[in-house]
Parts: C-alpha cells; sequence; structure tokens
C-alpha cells in the first residue's frame, strides 16, 4: 500500500499548492490513501473541508485550531473524515478516528492526537490512544496516527510507546521544515 501524509497545510497557499501537486503526485506514484492534516488551511469551514477532500485528501487530521472557526462546530459533526483530536473531552463534536477504505480496498484506520506539553490540558493521549487503536483494530490491520503535538520529546515518546502497535505514527504542528 502506498499510503501519503501531508503535513500541516496552512492557509490558502498551502490549500493552493494541495491543488497544484496533489493530483499529480497521486497518479505519479500510484497512491491509495491520503492523509492530511488540514487544522491551519485557515480554519477549517464546510467549503474550505469539501476543497480538500475533493483534491483526494481522504482523512483530515487535526490539532489545536480545529475550533478556530465557528463553522467548524456544525461541520464536524457531520463530516466523519475531518478528524478531531481524539483525547478532547467527552461530548467534544466529532470524532478522533475513522475507519476508511484504501483505493485498493483495505480498511485503514486513521487517528488524530494531540499533545500536552506547551499545549491545552486536555486528556491523556497515551491511554486514549490505546482505546482508539483498540476499536479501530477490529476491522482494520492498518492503523495510522497523526501525533499533533509542540514538544519533539512528546511524539518521540508516542512514537517509541506505539511502536509495534500501528502502521505509523507522524508528529505535526511546529512548522519547522526537517528531512
Amino acid at each position: 500500500m502506498r499510503l501519503l501524509f501531508i503535513g500541516d497545510i496552512v492557509g490558502k497557499p498551502g490549500r493552493d499548492l494541495l491543488r497544484q501537486g496533489l493530483p499529480g503526485l497521486v497518479e505519479c506514484h500510484q497512491i491509495d490513501f491520503v492523509i492530511a492534516n488540514a487544522e491551519n488551511s485557515a480554519g477549517i469551514t464546510r467549503e474550505i473541508g469539501e476543497q480538500i477532500l475533493d483534491l483526494g485528501v481522504d482523512v483530515m487530521t487535526s490539532g489545536n485550531h480545529i475550533w478556530d472557526k465557528k463553522e467548524a462546530l456544525d461541520y464536524i459533526g457531520t463530516e466523519p473524515r475531518l478528524l478531531r483530536p481524539a483525547n478532547y473531552p467527552a461530548g467534544v463534536p466529532g470524532n478522533g478516528g475513522y475507519l476508511a477504505r484504501s483505493r485498493d480496498g483495505r480498511s485503514v484506520g486513521v487517528i488524530s492526537l494531540m499533545g500536552r506539553v506547551f499545549m491545552l490540558n486536555i486528556d491523556d493521549p497515551f491511554s486514549v490512544v490505546l482505546r482508539e487503536i483498540d476499536r479501530l483494530r477490529e476491522r482494520a490491520r492498518i492503523i495510522f496516527v497523526d501525533f499533533h503535538a509542540e514538544a519533539t520529546s512528546e511524539k518521540l515518546a508516542m512514537g517509541w510507546y506505539l511502536d509495534g502497535k500501528v502502521s505509523a505514527v507522524v508528529g505535526t504542528h511546529t512548522h519547522v521544515q526537517t528531512a
């Protein structure tokens, strides 16, 4: 399976770049599944979310900016492919995990999490992620985690913690280009 993950899409320039590059990238590399962290795309609105999904993104993850536009509250409740961090408290609209089907027919579980170091005081991502994994594992062998966190150390800890439990863990949020 060929999975493409796109880190934080930032504002209109990020969406424009996605529009210009994603369709060709998917075709050229025969990508089976696309995940993008879309929380910085100028705040999530129905219009922006639908644009991103129409370009070929299969699931959108998020983080601390998910609620920057009030329209997100309505949209996240009706669009299951837009994930808010799974470790937000119970009762918050939306879902933190989603089970999708890839272009090659495989089930893929996607989890969105948010760190706590230098960020909001929300539920413990380390305990929440295990519950989400158990829920998704019933129907998906492939599980992908986007850990939206400030501290590199917290991202590394999550990677080590989930080693052998999921297919991939990526870290987003810091907006620093690294290789």
